[in-house]
């Protein structure tokens, strides 16, 4: 009886956050951060040189950093907002009902922040966790180089140690925006004697230390969100180390399967528009309202069944993971369907386009946004793991399968 009771409780209680939080969301969310954004420069990335690109952005971030709701199932002692899973799922809920963006981009949020959580000693997670949550420092990843890229144990910049500190040489490369970040967190090789997986160390600077240096790579899309990143004897204090010296390899490995969440996240279409009504703008819509070509309608149909159980196996994956149960290998498979998913997504609206949609620099194209987005898509089955390598990690660590 009286589990019932507690049960009848939970979710009446439940019930009341929803309406809570729904009422405070329609009250709070101005109108125009319930639209998708439009560019890169219409997202908030915080960090010390921050600005906002519109007076409703600024509102909207500070409100919801107030409410602790930029990283709402962080504790509270961290600026999160200490929401429990089933508080945080009615958020997010509540928040794709109207459409609301997320007030935040970070890959503190994203990456850095669950591995301090987990790895960080006290120290570490009281100057850096509520820095994140409050969008003060924007962050960087310093895993890829030019010659460890898959085999990621491979990578050869070194910390040598020197008293109190250690002094890193070395460089990375598809370094995502390290030219506007604060801070990187990194993965440097600390004991050369040792065993590739075992003399890796995950380190913490600033990007303004003496010795770093940031050069963009310019992609075919005309675009630059990578840099190569160098490092010319960097002195960092050993306390920056994230758990334990020559142990880095466990940190990064648990980090890379939010990276992959994350990335398998550009699958799910969000805040934006259906696919649908996008490729009607330009095929135009028959007598029934249906979209004026049966193969693309064909296509387009397939995809948002896709998109729709991507979504489902999402929401399951967060769950999972809020209970302590997922299978580690799982942001894997998420990151390989998510990745294919969004390449098919622009492969369909190309072909809606048509000729209209090779426009590059006309206004009409808006600079070429389709396809420029569409030449970015090809990057996604190669960042944060190549679709070959998460292949092989479902095969081996999922499926079981001999020989894999």
């Amino acid at each position: 009886m009286m589990e019932t009771t507690m049960s009848e409780t939970e979710t009446a209680d439940l019930e009341q956050f929803r309406n809570e939080t729904r009422a405070w969301l329609e009250a709070s969310c101005p109108p125009e951060m319930r639209k998708p954004a439009t560019s890169d420069t219409d997202v908030f990335w915080g960090g010390r040189n921050a600005k906002f690109s519109s007076e409703p952005q600024r509102i909207w971030f500070e409100r919801m950093r107030d409410k602790g709701w930029t990283v709402p199932d962080w504790p509270k002692e961290y600026g999160g907002g200490g929401l429990s899973a089933a508080e945080h799922k009615v958020l997010r809920t509540e928040m794709g009902r109207i459409g609301a963006r997320p007030p935040l981009s970070s890959f503190g949020i994203w990456m850095l922040g669950p591995a301090l959580l987990k790895y960080g000693n006290d120290a570490q997670k009281k100057e850096h966790l509520p820095k994140i949550a409050a969008g003060l420092i924007r962050w960087c990843q310093g895993y890829s180089e030019p010659n460890a890229g898959s085999d990621l144990a491979s990578l050869q910049t070194r910390a040598e140690s020197d008293g109190d500190d250690f002094v890193i040489t070395g460089s990375k490369i598809w370094t995502s925006y390290a030219n506007y970040a604060d801070w990187i967190f990194c993965l440097v090789r600390t004991d050369s004697a040792a065993k590739k997986h075992d003399g890796i160390s995950f380190i913490l600077f600033d990007m303004t230390s003496k010795g770093v240096t940031t050069k963009p790579i310019l992609l075919i899309s005309g675009y630059s969100p990578f840099c190569e990143t160098f490092f010319d004897g960097v002195r960092v204090p050993k306390s920056h180390v994230v758990g334990t010296v020559n142990r880095g390899w466990d940190v990064a490995k648990y980090l890379l399967q939010h990276e992959r969440a994350m990335i398998s996240g550009m699958g799910e279409r969000g805040v934006g528009r259906p696919l649908g009504q996008i490729a009607a703008d330009s095929v135009g819509s028959d007598a029934q309202g249906k979209l004026d070509d049966a193969m693309l309608r064909g296509k387009i149909a397939s995809f948002d069944v896709d998109e729709a159980a991507l979504a489902a196996c999402a929401e399951r994956a967060v769950d999972l993971a809020k209970a302590g149960q997922a299978h580690p290998a799982f942001s894997s498979a998420m990151k390989y369907y998510g990745t294919e998913l969004n390449k098919r997504r622009y492969e369909i609206l190309m072909s809606a386009g048509g000729v209209d949609a090779l426009e590059w620099e006309s206004e009409r194209s808006r600079q070429g946004a389709r396809p420029r987005a569409w030449l970015r898509t090809k990057a996604n089955s190669i960042e944060g793991g190549t679709t070959e390598v998460m292949l092989g990690i479902v095969a081996k660590r999922i499926l079981d399968l001999p020989g894999a």
